[in-house]
């Protein structure tokens, strides 16, 4: 993509715009040589800028961008998704990617526009506040999303100055109208005026509480913020590394590729540009746009996972049960299964020692989404229940013999991947999920059997989410044991020392693994 297509030129700050007619000197319309109104009037001789010294564009008015550039367009779709429908991101952009028939080029920067306007959001709105001479809750949220696109060209991606502004106005006055585009026009060319360390220095000015700081300049909710600090220092780490954490939530991540054992490699997508991936075996890691076109993805021999999500999945699988009696092959349950990425992987891991996998999932257009992910394993290796996980271990008591409960929970391990989840998140979803998250975990005790194990995972370093709710349902039962979960992680990666481990469980994270934050917990049934 051309940044600069469409502009009509440079458009400078500040430059006045010269009357064709303007004279030096002599009399015009009555008025003498320097008299007030000789140097406003037009060759055929109207008065302009009654008001004193204006700012003129210097594009003409027909040369002025009157059309959206499909790839701002499709990165404004969908943040109109995101906000008025509660959308999620990486469901709507590659429909829309599609729908407007980008290349390869368009589909990367509408996509880097799209999520960096959201992880941006927090620090631009602060800097739209200072531009605009209203509450932001006063605009029409169409106009704040086109804002908020225009400032993240400006202040943090290679585009110049006056191809932002211009084809940001004439995404404005396209799919909005003329006069929005006026402001719009107004609002940005001041947000030209500071980079965006200035503005962080001028919005922080003042400031003294470091939570606030760390949250307008990472842009992060506060409470966030103090989630992640909190979190840091409960699984072992040093609180000075909150700046990486949050920055490291901000870098747009990687694709994370697995092959399912067994049955695909990735040598076509290495051919493909992709790179080996360095944590989970039978991974890689792609930056070479839709990933829909690598080979094995339309199959689902290939998937898109988080070498996190991979890692956890392998722990499970690889934790020796020793000798157990019987000759009768395992019985696997992944008891939160929806959308299935995982319980393909733990399926395709375990299909050479005739493994049975029940997924269960109580939503039935998920557990849909699960039937499609195992779709690629042989079907009597697997069955997909409808139902809720909570029920599981009453119904099915000491049946299974690996148990994975990846619990519902607030996502704050994957905001990289899932930007607009810290604008939806609130404290409260701690407090309303925490009672899932035991009552799932108490299922998945019930549910295996002597000798089992199971996987407590989340995406969420939170202690409310992690740490706690084990501590919680263990403290209630005997005839339990914690395994030590960073061994476990250490022994299926590539490596076999990730320094994940906090006493007996294990916590990744973006900023020292490149993964989302899972957190895993290890627990054996002893009797």
């Amino acid at each position: 993509m051309s940044e600069t297509a469409g502009t009509g030129g440079p458009r400078g700050r500040g430059t006045p715009r010269q009357g064709k007619g303007q004279r030096s000197g002599g009399a015009a319309g009555g008025q003498g040589a320097g008299g007030q109104g000789a140097g406003r009037r037009n060759e055929q001789g109207r008065e302009r800028n009654r008001g004193g010294e204006r700012q003129f564009s210097q594009a003409a008015p027909s040369q002025r961008t009157r059309r959206a550039d499909p790839a701002r367009l499709v990165a404004f779709e969908v943040l109109r998704a995101v906000a008025a429908e509660d959308a999620y991101a990486n469901l709507v952009l590659p429909t829309s990617i599609r729908r407007h028939r980008l290349d390869r080029r368009d589909a990367g920067f509408a996509t880097e526009l799209t999520y960096g306007a959201l992880r941006g959001q927090g620090t631009y709105d602060a800097v739209l506040a200072r531009c605009v001479d209203r509450p932001l809750d006063q605009l029409d949220p169409a106009i704040l999303d086109a804002l908020r696109i225009g400032v993240h060209q400006i202040l943090a991606m290679r585009v110049p100055a006056h191809a932002a502004l211009d084809q940001t106005v004439g995404l404005v006055r396209a799919v909005i109208g003329a006069g929005p585009s006026s402001l719009a026009n107004a609002v940005l060319r001041k947000v030209t005026a500071r980079d965006l360390d200035g503005w962080i220095a001028e919005i922080t000015d003042g400031l003294t509480d470091g939570t606030a700081i760390a949250a307008l300049t990472h842009s992060h909710p506060e409470w966030i913020v103090r989630a992640l600090r909190q979190a840091l220092v409960a699984h072992g780490r040093d609180v000075g590394e909150i700046d990486a954490l949050l920055a490291a939530d901000n870098a747009a991540p990687m694709v994370h590729l697995v092959a399912l054992p067994g049955l695909a490699t990735l040598d076509d997508a290495l051919a493909e540009g992709a790179e080996p991936g360095r944590l989970a075996p039978d991974s890689a890691y792609y930056a070479g746009g839709d990933v829909s076109r690598l080979p094995g993805i339309s199959t689902g021999t290939v998937r898109v996972q988080d070498s996190g999500s991979q890692l956890v999945a392998r722990a499970l699988a690889g934790v020796d049960l020793g000798e157990r009696g019987g000759t009768e092959p395992e019985r696997w349950l992944d008891l939160c299964a929806g959308p299935g990425g995982k319980s393909a992987l733990l399926a395709a891991i375990g299909q050479d020692t005739g493994v049975h996998l029940t997924a269960v999932e109580p939503v039935p257009h998920r557990a849909q989404l699960v039937r499609q992910a195992l779709r690629p394993l042989p079907e009597q290796s697997w069955t997909v229940q409808v139902a809720d996980g909570r029920g599981v271990g009453k119904d099915q008591p000491e049946s299974f013999d690996r148990v994975l409960v990846d619990a519902p929970c607030t996502g704050l391990g994957a905001l990289r991947r899932r930007p607009e989840s810290r604008w939806r998140r609130t404290p409260s979803d701690l407090v309303s999920l925490a009672p899932l998250q035991r009552e799932l975990l108490a299922s998945a005790l019930d549910a295996v059997a002597p000798g089992g194990v199971v996987a407590y995972v989340t995406c969420s370093p939170h202690h409310a989410e992690t740490d706690a709710v084990v501590d919680d349902c263990l403290r209630k039962r005997s005839g339990f044991e914690r395994l030590d979960a960073g061994l476990a992680l250490d022994a299926v990666s590539i490596g076999g020392a990730l320094g994940a481990g906090h006493g007996p469980t294990a916590q990744l994270w973006p900023h020292v693994h490149g993964t989302d934050a899972m957190y895993l917990a290890l627990i054996r049934k002893t009797t």
